[in-house]
C-alpha cells in the first residue's frame, strides 16, 4: 500500500495544453487563446472626438472628392463635422454617423449641382476594370497615387460618384441615395467617369 501511494504521488498530472504531434508546428498560445474564445466586434467610438480621430482621413479623402482645392476640402469637412457634432447626442446609431457625414459634406457642396437639370441616360452594368498586371509594391503603390490624381481630375459630379463608389465601397443605391440622385444617373455618370480614367494620359503611360 505505501509503494501504492508513493506511485501515484510521483504520477504527473494531466497537462491542459499537449504538445503539438511530431511534425506539426506549435500552436502560439495566444492563438490558442483566440480559438478558445469567440472573437468579439471591436467597439465603436463613443465620442464625437474618438470618431474624428478615427473617421478624420477617410472623410477628409471624400471631401477632397467633392473640391480638388485642399483648402476648400479641410473648410467643407470642418462644416459637415460642425453639422454632425450639433446632431450627435440625436444620433442613437454611431454606426450611421459615416453615413450622416458624408450627406453633410454633399449637402453642403452640391447645393449648386441640384440647380441644374441632370440628364439620365440608360446604360449597361459597369464595365469591369481592366486587371492590372502583379506589380511590386512602389509600382503599386505609384499607380494608386497616379490614379487618386486622375480621379481628381475629373468633373465635380463624377468625382463625387467614382469616391463614393469605389474608395467608401457604397453600393450604387447608397451612393443615389447619399447624392439625392437615382440610381441611373450613378450607373451613367459612373460609366463615363471609368471611360475618362481609361483615356487619361498619365494613367496609359503607367501601363
Amino acid at each position: 500500500m505505501a509503494t501504492a501511494r508513493k506511485a501515484e504521488a510521483r504520477r504527473p498530472e494531466a497537462r491542459t495544453n499537449p504538445e503539438p504531434a511530431p511534425g506539426t508546428a506549435p500552436q502560439p498560445r495566444l492563438a490558442r487563446a483566440r480559438a478558445r474564445s469567440p472573437r468579439t466586434a471591436p467597439a465603436l467610438p463613443l465620442t464625437f472626438e474618438s470618431y474624428v480621430r478615427a473617421r478624420g482621413a477617410g472623410l477628409l479623402r471624400t471631401a477632397r472628392s467633392l473640391t480638388p482645392n485642399p483648402y476648400d476640402a479641410e473648410d467643407l469637412l470642418q462644416t459637415a463635422l460642425a453639422k454632425t457634432f450639433s446632431a450627435w447626442e440625436r444620433i442613437e446609431d454611431h454606426g450611421a454617423v459615416d453615413g450622416y457625414v458624408r450627406r453633410a459634406l454633399v449637402n453642403t457642396r452640391t447645393s449648386q449641382w441640384r440647380k441644374r437639370r441632370v440628364d439620365e441616360y440608360s446604360c449597361a452594368e459597369l464595365p469591369e476594370p481592366e486587371p492590372l498586371p502583379a506589380t511590386d509594391p512602389a509600382e503599386a503603390q505609384a499607380m494608386r497615387d497616379a490614379m487618386w490624381h486622375a480621379v481628381l481630375r475629373l468633373p465635380a459630379r463624377q468625382r463625387a460618384m467614382v469616391t463614393l463608389r469605389y474608395y467608401e465601397d457604397l453600393s450604387e443605391a447608397q451612393t443615389a441615395e447619399v447624392l439625392g440622385v437615382s440610381v441611373g444617373t450613378v450607373k451613367s455618370a459612373v460609366s463615363r467617369a471609368l471611360a475618362k480614367l481609361r483615356e487619361d494620359r498619365e494613367l496609359v503611360l503607367l501601363r
